[in-house]
């Protein structure tokens, strides 16, 4: 399997990429076509999420814990003094970054349900949805951050199929077919779960005509 310094490295250029020919293309301004290549950056490492004890894990459980505090920061300062507001958000902070995280790995398995296109349109739909809701994204910006996680997503998990590939070989290793899938055949529950999970967000998402719009003008420019 690839490391964390090619996943990373790989999905920063397609998010470049991707970024530059949005830009050209008129989808968004500047600002936002560089938010679009962070965010693919960042989709390229969200499928180790399940690897115990990674770099990745321990990167994405610390960008996360920025966003829940400052939303508890939102909630709370209307009713906490600064003082408490303080401890409380620290507690948040810690929280995510290392109880999070350590349940997270403690309930997931590296290669399983995280390692699947089903998991990629979960944190895709997830942040269109958060983009829109709590960031009062416009539609076409929100879907466009979606899509941008789910593109680095799938980067990785097409960078881990051919790291399965052994060339000199020519042979398969026991790793292929275990990262580029549809969900976790092994593991139907948590295949369930995740699908569950991902069909709860369909009221808070954008309106779906954005989206159709967006992969539509996209087609365009493979014509």
């Amino acid at each position: 399997m690839a490391n964390f310094r090619t996943h990373i490295s790989v999905a920063a250029v397609g998010g470049a990429a991707l970024a530059f020919v949005g830009c050209q293309a008129q989808w968004w301004p500047v600002s936002q076509a560089l938010l679009i290549g962070v965010l693919t950056a960042f989709g390229g490492i969200l499928p180790d999420i399940d690897a115990d004890r990674s770099r990745s894990i321990r990167l994405i459980f610390s960008l996360l814990s920025v966003p829940a505090l400052v939303l508890g920061v939102i909630v709370l300062q209307g009713w906490l003094s600064p003082g408490a507001l303080l401890v409380a958000c620290g507690g948040i902070y810690l929280l995510v970054r290392y109880v999070g995280s350590a349940v997270f790995a403690h309930l997931t398995v590296h290669r399983g349900v995280w390692h699947s296109l089903l998991a990629g349109a979960l944190c895709g739909m997830a942040a269109a949805a958060i983009s829109f809701q709590l960031l009062v994204q416009s539609a076409w910006f929100a879907w466009s951050h979606g899509l941008a996680i789910a593109v680095g997503f799938v980067i990785h998990l097409v960078l881990d199929e051919i790291y399965s590939v052994d060339l000199e070989g020519a042979r398969l290793k026991r790793s292929f077919g275990t990262a580029l899938k549809l969900a976790d055949a092994r593991r139907p529950l948590a295949s369930l779960l995740m699908l569950i999970a991902t069909l709860t967000l369909a009221p808070w998402l954008p309106p779906w005509a954005d989206l159709w719009e967006l992969l539509h003008q996209g087609s365009l420019l493979w014509r």
